[in-house]
């Protein structure tokens, strides 16, 4: 294609939207209604999977040492918990640390203890490269010895690495299925304006004009509206999570969960949602003028 016949049909893009003003409203109330549900969801469940995400990453494997062990055999148990593959980090926890976090657990009721021998166990804490592997890490590490016992959290850790797998599959289904709903509505309705074009597409090809030649102008035209479709929620879901995030980024404060941040998430959702709108114009324009043009 030639640049001058490029530019051309880009003009005769402009002057379609302009000139079909009602329905070109029409077809980008569609995309924006339905971007902006599609880009609502995704920044909901985007957060869920975060909120997952934080929640696995704080299960991790209590490796209570035996107290009959020396410094020379705990040194020789942590090389042990380093050489698993599927450790990734390896913290000591020691006795009086222990202690201090039961005090801080249980406040000025424990000091009725004060005094007394204490009775915790030095601890390795085991972060493993995946949640999900988490209770395997410690069935092997149960065997190892001087090993008094062995905590992940149990049948309760279970539970929630499937609930979050859950969340994350069940997300994932449901943005799939809106997506596909939007492709088939602003489909459709793109396809109600060039049905009301039909004659104007008859004519051209009367007059000898290639099927390219009548589809570019469509094309750029569909791939218009689904761009000024997405960039009106882009706005919308930009001010809305801006405002959201200042206010609940405040309450999470000093807890695990946190929201992702703006920046670079909104950007990546905001691109992904212009991308959407574009790609579902241009294919809604292509789908549409088969049955004009079959040749």
């Amino acid at each position: 294609m030639k640049i001058r016949t490029f530019w051309r049909h880009i003009k005769e893009g402009f002057k379609s939207i302009g000139r079909n003003g009602w329905m070109s409203f029409a077809a980008v109330s569609a995309v924006s209604i339905t971007l902006l549900l599609v880009g609502s969801l995704i920044g909901i469940v985007s957060n869920i999977n975060n909120f997952a995400t934080d929640i696995e990453n704080d299960v991790s494997v209590r490796v209570y040492i035996d107290l009959a062990a020396t410094d020379e055999i705990q040194d020789d148990l942590a090389d042990q918990l380093v050489a698993l593959d599927s450790v990734e980090d390896v913290t000591f926890s020691s006795r009086e640390s222990e202690l201090d976090n039961v005090k801080g657990s249980y406040g000025d009721t424990f000091d009725l203890f004060e005094g007394d021998r204490n009775p915790l166990h030095d601890v390795f804490i085991v972060d493993t490269t995946s949640p999900e592997i988490t209770a395997e890490v410690a069935q092997e590490i149960e065997g190892m010895d001087y090993v008094s016992d062995v905590n992940y959290g149990g049948a309760d850790a279970d539970k929630l690495f499937q609930m979050t797998s859950t969340i994350r599959n069940v997300g994932g289904i449901i943005i799939g299925a809106l997506l596909f709903t939007a492709v088939f509505l602003i489909s459709n309705t793109i396809r109600i304006t060039i049905f009301s074009r039909s004659t104007e597409i008859e004519i051209m090809k009367l007059v000898g004009a290639t099927n390219w030649f009548i589809r570019w102008p469509f094309l750029i035209e569909g791939a218009l509206i689904g761009f000024v479709g997405a960039v009106i929620p882009s706005v919308v879901l930009w001010f809305l999570y801006d405002t959201i995030f200042g206010t609940v980024s405040g309450f999470l404060s000093g807890t695990t969960f946190a929201l992702l941040p703006p920046d670079p998430f909104m950007y990546q959702l905001l691109l992904g949602l212009m991308a959407i709108g574009v790609t579902i114009g241009a294919v809604g324009s292509a789908f549409s003028m088969r049955r004009f043009l079959t040749a």
